[in-house]
């Protein structure tokens, strides 16, 4: 029976990016992530937390005011499956972005994992959590203006304080939007498989395999959204998306989108993952939209 559900599912999928990919619906229609002018709508929404994942959200709340308060927390964002509703309880994670008031010290970090580990023990509903920092004056900045100020403007849900993203210019999917997110992968990648090649435990294998098909993924979906002209979050969807546009590809991006959903301990998947597409992948997005700017 679930394989017959994952299979609908997924026949669910392509046949709603077949559809958008030739033009049956509108830009505007549901799914594509976009307004009726083509620019982003912020994906998320409190409203969307389900039940079993609402004490989560309320234990966060608590713990950020005990441990940063107002003097030093700007506003706290969610993001990722849980504010969008679809999380997984005892599957998905907790995601957070935490803008501060000042570039964040290592006091600030500190407090950040200390809230991570008590959170994950805490509920087993998650499985895990990751809480980013960074400054307001950062968000803000122009260099930041096509990625981080994107990323918390788009796909951030204000939690608490005050939303620092409200005063910048609405998004289109473009090329520039594309090289400032994910143009940065030919420089990652040594830097991956270090960490892969570090990863002595089933669990650390694990952990590898879910964040590297997790990059790919959102990289080899960017790399075609202009064309698309659209948006999701949706792994397997964004895997269909690709592989519209790169069908000598499409097999070995759905196999990285299963990965990032349900990752596991595979020393050969990882290797294919970093050393088959990882690769091409990297190569053909710098000659369609160039590198991301560098960061100091």
């Amino acid at each position: 029976m679930n394989d017959m559900r994952r299979d609908a599912a997924a026949e669910g999928v392509h046949r709603r990016v077949n559809d958008r990919v030739h033009g049956v619906h509108g830009l505007c229609d549901a799914g594509t992530g976009l307004d009726q002018e083509g620019y982003f709508v912020r994906e998320g929404s409190l409203d969307r937390v389900s039940a079993p994942f609402a004490p989560i959200v309320t234990a966060l709340r608590d713990q950020l005011a005990e441990r940063f308060g107002p003097s030093r927390l700007t506003c706290a964002y969610l993001y990722g499956s849980i504010p969008r509703g679809t999380a997984v309880p005892g599957r998905s994670d907790l995601d957070v972005l935490l803008a501060l008031s000042a570039r964040p010290t290592p006091t600030d970090h500190a407090d950040a994992r200390a809230m991570e580990a008590e959170l994950d023990a805490a509920f087993p509903q998650i499985d895990g959590a990751g809480i980013l920092l960074c400054g307001v004056e950062e968000v803000l900045s122009d260099l930041e203006r096509y990625d981080l100020g994107w990323f918390a403007a788009c796909l951030c849900t204000p939690l608490m304080g005050e939303d620092v993203t409200s005063g910048l210019p609405p998004y289109r999917p473009t090329s520039l939007l594309a090289r400032e997110t994910n143009g940065d992968l030919h420089e990652r990648l040594p830097v991956l498989r270090e960490k892969a090649a570090a990863a002595r435990t089933d669990a650390e294998r694990t952990r590898m395999t879910r964040v590297v098909a997790r990059k790919l993924v959102r990289t080899g979906f960017t790399l075609v959204m202009p064309r698309w002209g659209g948006w999701t979050s949706d792994l397997a969807e964004s895997a269909e998306v690709f592989g519209h546009y790169y069908p000598a590809h499409a097999d070995r991006m759905r196999a990285a989108a299963r990965a990032a959903r349900t990752p596991r301990a595979d020393p050969e998947l990882l290797d294919e993952l970093l050393n088959g597409l990882a690769p091409w992948l990297a190569d053909e997005y710098l000659a369609v939209h160039g590198p991301k700017a560098p960061r100091p």
